[in-house]
C-alpha cells in the first residue's frame, strides 16, 4: 500500500476538516458547484468520479472471466455473499439500527435518507482495493483478477435493481432515471473507457511496460479525485456535522457489523466447500469492502451533496482503510485453524 491509500483514514479526516471550514467560508460557492447538474446528476462530481474509477478499472483484465471455471466454487461464494446477501443483510442492519435503535439520536428528516446511503454503500462490492487485501494475506492471484472482473459485470446489470428495490422495500422513492443513467455515467462508460485503453497499450511491443507505467501515474490521481468530491461532499455537510458528530459514530456501527458478518459467512463458507486458504481470503474481503467511489457518486446524484445518504456512504470512506485491515488480521491469524479443516489442502 502506498501512503495514500494505508493513511486513507487521516486523509479522510483531514478532508472532513477542510470541507467543513470552506463551507463555512465560501457557502455561495459550494451551492454554485452543487448546481451545475445534467438530469440531476452533478456534472463537477462526474468528473470527479470518472478520475477515481478508471484509474482503478484499467487494472481488471476481463479476459481472466475465463479463470472462473477453474475456481468456481470460490467466485459462487462471493457472489452469493455480495449479490445474495450482502445488500439485503445492511438493508435490515440500517433498518434495525438507523431506523429503530438509533433513531432518536439522529435528525428524523434524514433517517429513510440514512438507511439509503447505506443500501447503496452494500450494493457496490469492491473493485480495486481488494487486490492489496489480497496481496496482504497471500491470496491467488489469478482467483482474486477473475472474481474482481466477474463482479464488475454483474454490476453492470444487477447495481441499479437490487439499490431500486430495497429502496422501495424502506418507503423511499427512488429516481429510475437518475439511478439508470448513474449506472450508466459511472460504470458502463467507465468499464468501456478503460478497457479499450487497456487493450491499447497492451497492443503496443512494450505493452506490459506501458500499461504498469500507466497504473502507477493514475494511482494518485484517483485518491485525490476522491480526497476532493469529499472536500465538496463536507462542504455542505459541515452545519450538519457541527450540529451532530454523534452521527458519524452511530452510521459507522451497522457498517461495521456488516463487515464481520459478510467476511465471515464467506469465510467459512469456503471451508464448508473445503477450498484453499489463498482463495477463502480474498472471497471474504471483498464480501466485506465496498466499491466507496461508486456509493459516494451514486448517493450525491440519487438525494444531493446535502443528503443523509450521501454522508452515510462517506462514514464508509472513512473507516474503510481500519477495518479491513482488521480483517485481513483475522483471516491471516486464522489460517492454520483453516486448514485443519477436514479436506483443506495443505498450505503450498
Amino acid at each position: 500500500m502506498n501512503i495514500f491509500e494505508r493513511y486513507l483514514t487521516l486523509w479522510v479526516g483531514l478532508c472532513i476538516i477542510v470541507g467543513i471550514v470552506l463551507g463555512e467560508a465560501f457557502p455561495g460557492a459550494f451551492q454554485q458547484i452543487g448546481g451545475i447538474e445534467l438530469a440531476h446528476i452533478n456534472l463537477p462530481v462526474a468528473v470527479l468520479v470518472w478520475a477515481m474509477i478508471i484509474p482503478m478499472l484499467i487494472k481488471i483484465d476481463l479476459r481472466q472471466l475465463k479463470g472462473v471455471r477453474e475456481h468456481w466454487r470460490g467466485v459462487g461464494v462471493t457472489l452469493f455473499v455480495n449479490w445474495g446477501v450482502k445488500p439485503f443483510s445492511m438493508a435490515l442492519l440500517g433498518w434495525l439500527f438507523v431506523g429503530h435503535l438509533f433513531r432518536d439520536q439522529l435528525p428524523a428528516e434524514q433517517v429513510d435518507s440514512y438507511i439509503a446511503g447505506l443500501v447503496i454503500l452494500a450494493a457496490a462490492p469492491c473493485t480495486a482495493m481488494v487486490f492489496v487485501w489480497s496481496h496482504l494475506m497471500k491470496g491467488e492471484p489469478h482467483f482474486t483478477l477473475s472474481q474482481v472482473a466477474l463482479n464488475d459485470i454483474i454490476m453492470v446489470f444487477a447495481f441499479a435493481p437490487i439499490v431500486g428495490l430495497l429502496l422501495g422495500l424502506s418507503d423511499i422513492t427512488v429516481p429510475w432515471d437518475t439511478l439508470l443513467l448513474s449506472v450508466l455515467l459511472y460504470i458502463v462508460v467507465p468499464l468501456i473507457i478503460a478497457n479499450t485503453w487497456r487493450r491499447r497499450l497492451l497492443a503496443r511491443a512494450d505493452g506490459e511496460r506501458q500499461l504498469a507505467r500507466v497504473i502507477e501515474m493514475l494511482g494518485p490521481v484517483s485518491l485525490v479525485a476522491l480526497l476532493a468530491t469529499l472536500v465538496l461532499l463536507f462542504g455542505f455537510q459541515g452545519q450538519q456535522i457541527l450540529a451532530q458528530p454523534l452521527v458519524i459514530v452511530l452510521l459507522a456501527v451497522p457498517i461495521l457489523i456488516q463487515v464481520f458478518l459478510n467476511s465471515g459467512i464467506a469465510y467459512l463458507l469456503n471451508r464448508y466447500f473445503r477450498l484453499p486458504h489463498c482463495v477463502a481470503g480474498p472471497s471474504a474481503l471483498i464480501g466485506a469492502s465496498n466499491f466507496f467511489e461508486l456509493a459516494v457518486a451514486t448517493a450525491i446524484a440519487l438525494f444531493g451533496f446535502e443528503s443523509g445518504a450521501a454522508l452515510a456512504t462517506v462514514v464508509g470512506v472513512l473507516i474503510e482503510v481500519p477495518v479491513m485491515l482488521a480483517a485481513v488480521r483475522v483471516v491471516n491469524a486464522s489460517r492454520g485453524w483453516y486448514e485443519r479443516g477436514p479436506g483443506i489442502p495443505d498450505r503450498a
